[in-house]
């Protein structure tokens, strides 16, 4: 999910149940647990030598996929339905809104087409589970009796209609039956970290109402929401940095020009300023909340994408010794109020990350901006040296995930090589 925190604090306890119309032949992981494990023979293909690792990171836009206001009915989603298990059909017709409904399936497929891929294995034969908590840890990839799966990490986030998925593929640890069955290595209910973990987090700095609270209480107020989230620093830096403004003619004044007017928190004013070359300015201070607004959202963004990597979120008990330095915005990917679909903006990855108060030497965080409104942030944890975060590649629906998943339903994808 996206931006978890702001919407587990405002978020409507709403559901319905959708009628179910088609079966699938997915295996249920559960049903499978008995009887299966004494079958596998005890004879395991050596694991490989460890070649290194490589990141995934894709995006899909699911807001002009599956029109209408059932998923069911909607033109096209029956296949795509057909493609995921009785359980996530079940989670994604639970959906009120079809919006919901919509970034649900395309993140069920997503990770089973990572899955697939990684481990080069059938479509049909991707097993998930959640690491720890049944219902609230970290999805993972599982063999038929229900155990986690070394060498691989993912994660998926969503936020208006834009999916995201990084994931890790260790190339190791794979553990193959020569029977062509997969091995994990143990129990769900057990805790474990991987080599490398990964998490992912987009927000939409325009999705929300947020002007109301500002206007009534001052941005200093409507940031002090968050204190459960940030620490004192963090929300100071919020309120009171600020890393640039856009004007209306599309130039760009930096801090060092804005000078001690970032110290505004209030909308509806006017600002006149002389910056140190001379130049005269005059613009509304609602350009100066929008560009502190986008500043919160950026630390959001990190810090979800961050508590992400175990799959704690609102469970980790160490948010506000969790703190990040250096943060700056990326620019937009298009001019505001001139927005583009799919063009990609600013790239940042100097962010220094703290917990209590010593630097984590072993993470390594990016944003980036998309179109006008949109962020996401990537996270890394663990053996990391060497590992590159990819520039996201944008997947369209039929030719890379349904194409695929059609292809290798029944057979892995090493069979078509």
């Amino acid at each position: 999910m996206t931006s978890g925190l702001v919407v587990s604090a405002r978020k409507r306890a709403l559901s319905q149940r959708l009628p179910l119309s088609i079966s699938t032949n997915f295996p249920d992981i559960s049903s499978l647990m008995n009887g299966i494990a004494s079958s596998f023979s005890q004879t395991t293909i050596p694991l490989p030598e460890p070649d290194g690792g490589e990141i995934t990171c894709w995006l899909l836009d699911t807001r002009s996929l599956w029109p209408g206001q059932n998923i069911w009915s909607a033109p096209g989603a029956a296949e795509a339905m057909a493609l995921v298990s009785m359980a996530e059909q079940k989670t994604i017709s639970t959906k009120m809104f079809i919006q919901d409904a919509r970034m649900s399936l395309g993140s069920a497929l997503l990770k089973r087409l990572f899955i697939s891929k990684t481990l080069d294995i059938p479509w049909k034969d991707v097993g998930l589970a959640r690491k720890g908590d049944p219902k609230h840890g970290k999805p993972c990839a599982v063999d038929v009796v229900g155990r986690p799966i070394e060498g691989i990490d993912f994660n998926v986030s969503h936020q208006a209609g834009l999916v995201a998925l990084i994931g890790w593929n260790g190339k190791k640890r794979h553990r193959y039956h020569p029977n062509g069955g997969i091995e994990g290595y143990i129990s769900p209910s057990t805790n474990f970290e991987p080599d490398v973990m990964v998490g992912v987090d987009i927000v939409c700095v325009n999705e929300r109402d947020d002007y109301r609270t500002i206007d009534a209480e001052g941005l200093d107020g409507w940031v002090d929401i968050y204190d459960f989230v940030f620490s004192d620093e963090e929300r100071w830096s919020m309120k009171y940095d600020v890393d640039y403004i856009t004007l209306l003619d599309g130039t760009i004044l930096g801090r060092d020009e804005i000078g001690r007017h970032d110290r505004c928190i209030t909308r509806n004013k006017q600002i006149a300023l002389t910056t140190p070359t001379g130049r005269d300015v005059k613009f509304n201070s609602d350009l100066l909340v929008d560009a502190k607004l986008r500043r919160f959202y950026t630390y959001f963004c990190y810090k979800e994408a961050y508590i992400k990597l175990a799959g704690e979120a609102l469970l980790a008990p160490w948010l506000k010794q969790l703190e990040f330095f250096n943060v700056r915005s990326p620019k937009p990917g298009t001019v505001a109020r001139c927005s583009t679909i799919g063009q990609w903006g600013e790239e940042v990855d100097d962010v220094e990350v703290h917990m209590n108060g010593q630097e984590v030497s072993d993470v390594k965080m990016k944003i980036q901006s998309y179109e006008e409104s949109f962020m996401i942030s990537t996270a890394i944890q663990g053996e990391i040296n060497g590992l590159r975060v990819p520039s996201f590649k944008k997947l369209d629906l039929r030719s890379d995930i349904l194409a695929y998943a059609h292809k290798h339903l029944c057979t892995s994808p090493s069979d078509y090589r």
